[in-house]
Parts: C-alpha cells; sequence; structure tokens
C-alpha cells in the first residue's frame, strides 16, 4: 500500500426537495475526475458521532467523499427536530447522490453508498432501486423494523404502545405538538436505548457536535421504525457489488437478520463478518470495518494506483 493521499474537508449545504442539508465534503489531492463516497448516519445520529473517521479514510485511498446529516438533525434544516422518517430520509440520499454528481471534479458515474444502522437499511434499499449507484457499503444494517420491533417490545407493552401511537396521530391531527420519547435515558425518563455502550454512544453526541444533539425523538418517529422493511428488495441490489459489515453479537440490529438477508442478496456481494457489537465498527473494530469498505470501494470505483491505507 502507498501513503495515504492528502486531502481537503469543507463545509456544504445542499437544497434537496426544500431542506437544506449540511455537511462535510471531502477531496483528495489527486486529479479529477474522482469516484465519489456518499455516507450518512443512523438512527438519532449526527455526523459527528464517527463519520468523519470513516470519511477520512476513504478520502485517504483517492475518493471524494460526502457525509452530512439527516433532515431535522444536526446543522441541517427540517421540522419537527428529531423527526425520523426512513423513506424521506431515502429521497434526500438520492438527491445527495445527484449532488455529488453534479460537483467540479467528480466523475457521476461512479458513485458509491456507505450506510451504517439505520442508514445501512437506506443504502440497500436506494442501491436496489436506482442504478447510478456504483457500489455499496452497508455497516451494521437495520433489516427489519417490524422483527425488531416484536424483539425489542414486550409483549404486554404493544397494545399500550399501539394506543400511543394511535393517540399521537389524533393529537397531531388537532394541531398538537407531536408526541416524543428519549434516545437514552435521562432524568428519570426511559429511553429508545438503555444499555451502557448505546448510552455512551448517543451520550457524547451533544458535545460532539456543540450542543445541536438532542436527546429525543418525536413518537412516529418510533412508529416509522417499527415499519421499515428497507431489505425486503435486497435481491435487486445485484449487479451492484455489495458489500455487508455485520457484527457477530449485534442486538440492535440482530445479526441472524442481516445474515439472511445477505443470504438473499445476489452476487457479487461479500460479508464481512467482525468480533462484536452494534457499537464495535465505530471503536473497537474501526480498522477492520473501514479496512474492508476501503478495499470494496477500491475493488469497484477506484483506481488500483488509488490503493492506500488511511485506516
Amino acid at each position: 500500500m502507498t501513503d495515504p493521499i492528502p486531502f481537503t474537508r469543507a463545509d456544504i449545504t445542499a437544497e434537496i426537495e426544500g431542506i437544506r442539508l449540511a455537511g462535510w465534503l471531502y477531496r483528495p489531492t489527486l486529479p479529477g475526475p474522482r469516484p465519489a463516497i456518499v455516507m450518512s448516519h443512523g438512527y438519532a445520529c449526527v455526523k459527528e458521532q464517527g463519520l468523519d473517521r470513516f470519511a477520512a479514510c476513504f478520502a485517504a485511498a483517492g475518493f471524494a467523499v460526502l457525509a452530512y446529516d439527516h433532515r431535522n438533525f444536526g446543522q441541517s434544516g427540517g421540522s419537527p427536530r428529531g423527526e425520523i422518517d426512513p423513506h424521506r430520509q431515502i429521497e434526500d440520499l438520492r438527491g445527495m447522490v445527484t449532488w455529488i454528481g453534479m460537483q467540479d471534479g467528480i466523475d457521476p458515474t461512479r458513485i458509491g453508498l456507505w450506510g451504517s444502522s439505520y442508514s445501512g437499511g437506506h443504502v440497500l434499499a436506494l442501491a436496489a432501486i436506482d442504478r447510478r449507484v456504483g457500489c455499496v457499503v452497508a455497516q451494521v444494517p437495520t433489516i427489519s423494523g417490524g422483527e425488531s420491533f416484536r424483539r425489542r417490545v414486550a409483549p404486554g407493552a404493544m397494545a399500550g404502545l399501539r394506543a400511543a401511537f394511535a393517540a399521537d396521530r389524533a393529537a397531531r391531527l388537532r394541531g398538537e405538538a407531536p408526541a416524543r420519547r428519549r434516545v437514552i435515558p435521562e432524568n428519570g425518563e426511559p429511553g429508545l436505548y438503555a444499555d451502557a455502550e448505546a448510552v455512551a454512544f448517543w451520550g457524547a453526541a451533544a458535545a460532539l457536535s456543540d450542543g445541536r444533539w438532542e436527546n429525543s425523538v418525536t413518537l412516529r418517529s418510533v412508529e416509522l421504525a417499527g415499519e421499515y422493511e428497507p431489505a425486503a428488495r435486497i435481491e435487486r441490489i445485484g449487479p451492484t457489488p455489495l458489500l455487508m459489515v455485520v457484527a457477530d453479537a449485534d442486538t440492535v440490529t440482530p445479526t441472524d437478520l442481516a445474515l439472511a438477508a445477505f443470504r438473499d442478496a445476489v452476487e457479487p456481494k461479500r460479508l464481512c463478518l467482525i468480533r462484536g457489537g452494534h457499537f464495535d465498527p465505530y471503536q473497537r473494530r474501526f480498522a477492520e470495518a473501514a479496512g474492508a469498505a476501503r478495499a470494496w470501494f477500491l475493488a469497484h470505483l477506484g483506481e488500483p494506483a488509488a490503493d492506500a491505507t488511511g485506516a
């Protein structure tokens, strides 16, 4: 491997369907046009929660990289704040593919997608329908909202939760503010995620983003998550090359669901199975996860001469 390629990073904004999305654009100091990677983060996350580290790894290998905040989060616009609509997020991702392809020095025929957790599901869903996508990496991806919902919600609590969804819909129709839920526990209120690693991951978000992250999402976001099935058409991704990075002890986006989805995908495909849980690709297993993604993008989007290590 050669030395890492120097790169620059600039703040950008893109107007997508009337919403201003904010992000970072990384450009390697190589002659263009360059292949590009569009990156987005997971459920209730902001780009400062580890996207910069992955983006720098890919930029140091010769790729232009666009990493951005979802609508209603971080530096991006949109309201209500904390609303997570996976279908709108996919359309925003699609818009960002168009945006990056229109920038000077970018090869619009060589654009890849990288998504993690909730956005790992988004890249699966988009790659199945948009042939502009030249390569896709889904890291610890959401596979089935319905199945995850059934596993996480106690049977005795399901009826009450569905009643809360219905009450929230009626309240919003009356013009009232949407009901909200904590992402992680705070001030005695329960959170959607309560294990120690999740609390540490989201607990650092406010400081990392200079206070722009709030520990709250709309209840409608929870309802939509339970209905989201991003891998339903995974067999249609091929012939677009697919890499799935799966943690072998993942309980947030369950390992068995990811392995079953990978089985249903068609070639070309590759599975990178790493040791650990859902948050390990960002931390203890970063070099392994980022390195596998970088190699996949180089094999299917980049020139051999661009091979470099940034992990």
